[in-house]
């Protein structure tokens, strides 16, 4: 299994907040999503929000390249349109490249048992 940790900031409104909230509650996200990230590869996906900083992590297989994967996710059905919903609610950190949206983070410590 391998682990990928990704940032990204949501605007700082809590009405907007609350409304990307309610669109990733499992009632609610679409069907395609879901079925989307776990036909790229994606084993499972968590979504972590203090204030307005988001924090990702993905496991997937040993093998899997998260900028192709992400690509491969962009041109499923419904993705683009997911995508363009979710750039209403967020904002790039002011540290990401010109293409990055969500940041990979780095590593800096793991406690193994």
């Amino acid at each position: 299994m391998k682990r990928f940790c990704l940032t990204l900031d949501l605007i700082n409104d809590p009405e907007l907040i609350a409304r990307y909230e309610a669109f990733h509650r499992p009632d609610n996200i679409w069907p395609e999503i879901i079925s989307g990230i776990r036909s790229c590869g994606i084993h499972t996906m968590d979504i972590y929000r203090a204030g307005n900083r988001l924090v990702m992590i993905l496991e997937t297989a040993v093998d899997f390249d998260l900028e192709t994967g992400f690509r491969e996710m962009a041109a499923l059905p419904r993705q683009e349109e997911w995508a363009r919903l979710m750039l209403a609610f967020q904002q790039k950190l002011p540290f990401a490249k010109p293409q990055e949206h969500w940041v990979e983070m780095k590593q800096i410590f793991k406690l193994y048992n």
